[in-house]
C-alpha cells in the first residue's frame, strides 16, 4: 500500500469518525418531562396533533386565526415545549406549530416558514419564535423576505435576536426569566437595541433558562424559584396581553 493511500485512507477515517460523534451529538437532546407532556396531551382545552416535521397544538374554542411557529432551543425535545405552549394557545388562542428541528439544532433547519404554516392551514396570520437558540432562528426567519414569507410578529422565550429588526416594524415580545443563567437579563438589555424601539419586554421574576420548557436542569442556568404551574400562567398571560 502506497503512502498516499494510507493518507487518504486516514483522513477518510478521521472524517468519518467526526461525522459519527457529530451525529451521536446531535441526537443526545435534552428529553422533556413526562408528566407535564401527559398534562397537555390530557388537557381538554387544547388539541395535540404530531406531524413528521412539528406538533400543531390548536385552541378548541375561541381560535382567533393567528399563530404561532415556535423553534425550540438547541438540542431540547420539542414535546419538552407541549406543556408551557398549551398554555399558550388555551389562554391566547393561538394556534402554536412547534418544529422539529433538522438534527435538533435550528441552525441546521432550513426548511421555509411553510413548512410548518401548511401543518395549520386555517390559520391567516403568522409570528415566529422560539426559546434560547431556536429565538435566534426565528429572529432570522422574521426578517424580511426570509424563511419563505412576511411574519406579524416576533416572541422570544429566554432569547434575543443576532442580527437587526430594529426598523423591520415587526411587533415583537420578549419574554425573560431573571435567574436565567444562559440567556441572562445583561445579554437580553445588549441586544434590545436589534429590536423595533416598542418591542415588549417582560421578565419574569425567579425564572431560570429551562423554565421555559420541561425538560430538567440545563449546564450553565440559574437556579428557579418558581412553581412550574405558575410559570405556565406567567407566559400565557404575557402572550395574550401582548396579542391583545
Amino acid at each position: 500500500m502506497s503512502r498516499l493511500v494510507r493518507i487518504l485512507l486516514a483522513v477518510a477515517s478521521v472524517i468519518v469518525l467526526f461525522v459519527v460523534v457529530f451525529l451521536v451529538y446531535a441526537h443526545t437532546v435534552m428529553q422533556g418531562e413526562r408528566p407535564e407532556a401527559l398534562e397537555a396531551w390530557r388537557d381538554d382545552a387544547v388539541e395535540i396533533t404530531s406531524d413528521e416535521v412539528g406538533i400543531v397544538i390548536e385552541p378548541v374554542e375561541g381560535a382567533t386565526g393567528e399563530g404561532l411557529v415556535f423553534i425550540p432551543g438547541a438540542k431540547v425535545d420539542p414535546y419538552a415545549y407541549l406543556y408551557k405552549l398549551s398554555g399558550v394557545a388555551e389562554a391566547s388562542g393561538l394556534t402554536v406549530v412547534i418544529t422539529k428541528p433538522t438534527l435538533n439544532l435550528a441552525f441546521f433547519d432550513q426548511r421555509p416558514l411553510s413548512t410548518f404554516t401548511d401543518l395549520a392551514p386555517d390559520v391567516e396570520n403568522w409570528l415566529v419564535g422560539g426559546h434560547s437558540l431556536g429565538g435566534v432562528r426565528a429572529c432570522q426567519m422574521a426578517a424580511a423576505g426570509e424563511g419563505g414569507g412576511p411574519v406579524a410578529g416576533l416572541v422570544l422565550f429566554g432569547s434575543y435576536c443576532a442580527n437587526d429588526l430594529s426598523d423591520s416594524g415587526l411587533a415583537v415580545l420578549s419574554i425573560s426569566g431573571s435567574n436565567d443563567g444562559l440567556s441572562t437579563p445583561e445579554k437580553i438589555e445588549a441586544a434590545a437595541h436589534l429590536l423595533p424601539s416598542d418591542a415588549e419586554f417582560v421578565e419574569l421574576e425567579g425564572v431560570n433558562h429551562a423554565d421555559f420548557g420541561d425538560y430538567g436542569v440545563q449546564p450553565g442556568d440559574g437556579v428557579s424559584t418558581r412553581d412550574d404551574a405558575e410559570v405556565r400562567r406567567e407566559i400565557a398571560a404575557a402572550v395574550a396581553e401582548f396579542l391583545g
